[in-house]
């Protein structure tokens, strides 16, 4: 099935059924990760800061804490208004960003069009207030597109908070599957434990990853099951706590009960806001897994069902706990001693399996966030394996799996309790939100033209909550808040590595490009031989002539009739349609077939394997010679440098135009395609049959009967046909990248180490990696940057 199609033929009806079914859906995809946080957060709170005393005030002040947190951050400030935030459906931080680079000139990616603005979906964001010039949003607009180090502090806020999601999807699942194996420790004794926690965490990871390359659509249809059975399991065992122990435990949500617990803990219990707020971890993933479900769908799902279930979850072990004061054992302040003793092992299984669906989804969540850096030139190239035909954005990546299989090992082996697991996961958390807030507020003024006062009271409201939580999980640096740090410095550095070296790479191309004169001066065989066959030349140029083409050509005798110049590039927004994908033009006059084709991604878009990307590529060629009416090759006074270019669609997409279709050389002539036939395709055929080479395929153009195609163009595409039987080779060059002489030794480190180094350990274009390696040619060069 084409997943393109999937995707912009069959829009979603905002049905109440539909609705309703993707918000059940959404239990197992979002609320996986944000559901299980009651197995940790009041044992990392109580873990060793403040103690539970007889008074309860401290327990009615950490649920006070827990409600008004729920409150603020995941339903007021996510449900609410991020939301609203989405970039054409598609939400997370890189989504942001993309939103905000639309709406001003800061994008950092190099080869940036202004014919990709002109894209169907560039423009719709919801947004339809006039923007005023003379107010101070349109100056603060015109500061971050003057200053370009305002650029890429804009880049390094977005990619510190992906970076943090990366950390999280270390933490996360060691957390979620510790903190549910450990309600083991409740049936055996505390020297037995310790030899089986453990190793049974670590035997659930590693089936938990080694599952990971089925794709989430094997097992899905088990994860909201399970959610749900979970939320109401939670959900009903904190009602019987409330009215067995507490009935009166409802009191402590006032806010008062804040304002005692921290007046009676004082620095003690600002310290241990950082087990408080693990209550909202996988809260981001309501925003970040926007683009499976819809807006209703997942503020229904929260609203009506997870919210309610975590408040009751939470209250019911405050009310358990309030009425049993002496704690022998940390484990006894934990989930698991509120749970009725004949329900344990029922609930255990239940949470083992509910920690797998959570630690799932921020697994899934890696995995897309990374592919989006990819495909923005903020990651090195990694293999992306689509692991479903119909659903969008399963993916699979191998190289991300199995280091982050081996870095949550290394965290369950390495920590063994959930207090230092708690303090790492939930500066993550934390920091991806603040980066989130702040990403918010540029989009409230930018892309929301509202009043730059609304965004500074967003901003301080919620940044002032996010960062006392902030603060309260940075000072226990030492006590495992150093590990998202330390993962997220070395992604960090990756990413801001790649997308340097990979800018320095594209100025030196702009810079050293040859000029059109001399591509004139060689005449239409270039000067060298033309032997059968399309030379497809892979360059990050959209514009202009590659180097490595000038430095091919002068150090070989012979080149393909028909040559190809390929760009394929991302742009800062979630899809392209098909029928947009292609940019299409000449490089020269007609007679030299040489011509240039784009090929538009957005960041979430389903790259097509090589089989599929050829015929889409040749069929655009095509449609655009039908479709040329320009007067290229009647003279050379008339040619310009940047020749216009015209937008074609992909062949599933553009029914109406050309269309191609191969068969094996040995069936035959005698089952023509009949009726099917349109005008002019008969002519086509007549070339294959007079060609006197032997070749492997037989290739046929059908072409629409109107409107009729001049003779020009029809040998054009005669000999496109023929070169497309004599194959194709990929070109492409291999670059040694250098950094100037006389730069710093900083520049130098980076360019020639670390870039260096990532190039050569990354993969290469995706739509080249199936070709034969007998058709593939590298060119070297030497960059100096």
């Amino acid at each position: 099935m084409d997943l393109e199609s999937v995707i912009y033929n069959n829009p979603i009806k905002e049905s109440w059924k539909t609705v309703l079914t993707l918000a059940y859906q959404s239990l197992g995809v979002v609320y996986g990760d944000l559901s299980t946080s009651p197995l940790y957060v009041y044992k990392s709170t109580f873990a060793e800061d403040i103690k539970h005393s007889e008074t309860n005030e401290e327990i009615y002040g950490v649920l006070s804490f827990v409600f008004w947190t729920l409150t603020l951050i995941p339903l007021l400030k996510y449900v609410f208004i991020v939301l609203r935030a989405d970039d054409n459906g598609e939400g997370g931080t890189f989504a942001l960003y993309s939103l905000i680079c639309r709406h001003a000139r800061v994008s950092l990616l190099p080869n940036n069009q202004l014919a990709d603005e002109d894209l169907t979906q560039y423009t719709i964001d919801g947004s339809t207030v006039p923007v005023n010039n003379n107010n101070v949003g349109s100056a603060f607009k015109t500061l971050l597109e003057k200053h370009r180090i305002l650029q890429r502090v804009l880049l390094v806020l977005a990619l510190i908070g992906t970076c943090m999601v990366i950390g999280d999807g270390v933490l996360t699942p060691a957390i979620s599957v510790f903190s549910a194996v450990s309600g083991l420790e409740l049936s055996m004794s505390k020297e037995q434990h310790k030899y089986v926690e453990v190793p049974v965490a670590c035997i659930i990871l590693l089936f938990l990853f080694s599952l990971q390359h089925y794709g989430t659509h094997r097992v899905g249809f088990l994860f909201a099951p399970i959610v749900l059975t979970w939320l109401l399991c939670i959900s009903a065992i904190g009602v019987y706590n409330i009215f067995h122990w507490n009935p009166h435990v409802y009191e402590a949500l006032s806010p008062y009960y804040m304002f005692k617990f921290l007046k009676k803990t004082q620095e003690a219990g600002w310290m241990s806001l950082g087990g408080i707020l693990l209550c909202i971890t996988g809260s981001e993933a309501m925003f970040a897994d926007l683009g499976h479900f819809s807006q209703l769908s997942i503020k229904i799902a929260f609203t009506l069902l997870v919210y309610p279930s975590l408040i009751l979850a939470y209250m019911g072990q405050a009310a358990y706990l309030s009425k049993h004061h002496y704690i022998e054992n940390d484990y006894q302040i934990g989930f698991y001693v509120s749970v009725p003793v004949k329900l344990r092992w029922p609930v255990l299984v239940i949470a083992i399996l509910q920690a797998v669906v959570g630690s799932q989804a921020i697994i899934t969540g890696t995995f897309s966030i990374i592919k989006q850096c990819s495909s923005l030139g903020c990651f090195p190239k990694v293999k992306i394996v689509h692991t479903s035909s119909k659903m969008h954005g399963q993916i699979y990546i191998p190289e991300i799996n199995w280091s982050l299989m081996l870095l949550c090992l290394a965290i369950t082996i390495g920590f063994r309790d959930t207090k230092r697991m708690g303090n790492a996961a939930g500066l993550a958390v934390i920091t991806v939100m603040l980066v989130t807030t702040c990403l918010m507020s540029l989009v409230i003024v930018l892309c929301w033209h509202k009043s730059v006062l609304l965004a500074i009271c967003f901003i301080l409201f919620f940044g002032s909550i996010e960062a006392l939580y902030f603060s309260a999980s940075l000072i226990k640096f030492l006590e495992g808040a150093w590990v998202p740090i330390a993962l997220s410095l070395i992604f960090l550095v990756t990413m801001y590595v790649w997308h340097y070296g990979t800018l320095k790479k594209y100025e030196f191309d702009v810079q050293n490009k040859v000029p059109i004169n001399w591509l004139l001066s060689l005449g239409p065989t270039l000067g060298i031989v033309r032997v059968k066959g399309i030379g497809l030349i892979h360059t990050e140029l959209v514009s202009g002539i590659p180097a490595i083409f000038s430095h091919f050509v002068t150090n070989l005798p012979a080149f393909h009739q028909v040559l190809i110049f390929l760009c394929v590039k991302s742009v800062p927004m979630p899809h392209v349609r098909p029928e947009e994908r292609f940019l299409v033009g000449r490089v020269g006059p007609k007679e030299y077939r040489l011509y240039r084709c784009i090929a538009r991604y957005g960041y979430r878009d389903f790259h097509k394997d090589d089989v599929e990307f050829e015929r889409d590529l040749i069929c655009s060629i095509a449609e655009f010679i039908r479709s040329d009416t320009s007067e290229y090759g009647l003279g050379f006074d008339h040619f310009e440098e940047d020749t216009k270019m015209t937008v074609v669609g992909t062949s599933s997409s553009n029914l109406g135009g050309v269309r191609m279709s191969e068969d094996d050389e040995d069936c035959g002539h005698d089952h023509d395609d009949g009726d099917h036939q349109m005008e002019g395709s008969s002519e086509l055929m007549e070339v294959v049959k007079k060609s006197p080479e032997k070749v492997k395929k037989r290739v046929r153009f059908v072409v629409p009967d109107s409107p009729q195609i001049n003779l020009d163009a029809r040998e054009e595409l005669h000999e496109l046909m023929e070169a497309r039987e004599g194959g194709m080779a990929f070109i492409m060059g291999h670059c040694y990248v250098r950094a100037k002489s006389g730069s710093s030794w900083i520049k130098k480190v980076v360019i020639n180490y670390g870039y260096d180094f990532l190039r050569r350990n990354s993969r290469g274009p995706t739509y080249a990696l199936s070709i034969p390696h007998a058709s593939t040619l590298e060119v070297g060069m030497i960059y100096h940057v």
